[in-house]
């Protein structure tokens, strides 16, 4: 089994820099292996929504951004912590929304990276709420 505890949310202000935490305990197979970890969000009413993936294979990694958060939104991780960031940068009022940490032992194809069936472990969630 892998825990996943999301942190950093809050209710902050449109534009200005927030950063999310998630950090991985447990069956921790992140800091050794492939593995995908990856961000998703889901608003009141909404669907959950692909957010950022960060793929780790054979000592490289690659990133991957829904295209309503490219170019604004930053996805990291800290091998040695097993802790993922996401880094948001001019936020808007329709990124609020519940923000859900998730993990996969692997690296699955690009096509996979968005869907939510995709990954084994989900964090409970860290609400951000973007208002002025």
């Amino acid at each position: 089994q892998v825990q996943l505890v999301e942190s950093g949310g809050g209710l902050v202000q449109p534009g200005g820099s927030l950063r999310l935490s998630c950090t991985a305990s447990g069956r921790t197979f992140t800091a050794y292996s492939s593995n995908t970890m990856a961000w998703f969000r889901q608003a009141p009413g909404k669907e959950r929504e692909f957010v950022a993936a960060s793929r780790r294979r054979s000592g490289n990694s690659d990133t991957s951004y829904a295209s309503s958060v490219r170019g604004r939104f930053a996805i990291s991780r800290d091998n040695a912590k097993t802790t993922l960031y996401l880094q948001m940068n001019t936020r808007k009022p329709e990124d609020t929304a519940v923000y859900y940490c998730v993990i996969k032992e692997g690296s699955p194809i690009s096509s996979m990276l968005s869907d939510p069936g995709t990954y084994d472990y989900w964090g409970q969630g860290t609400q951000v709420t973007v208002s002025s």
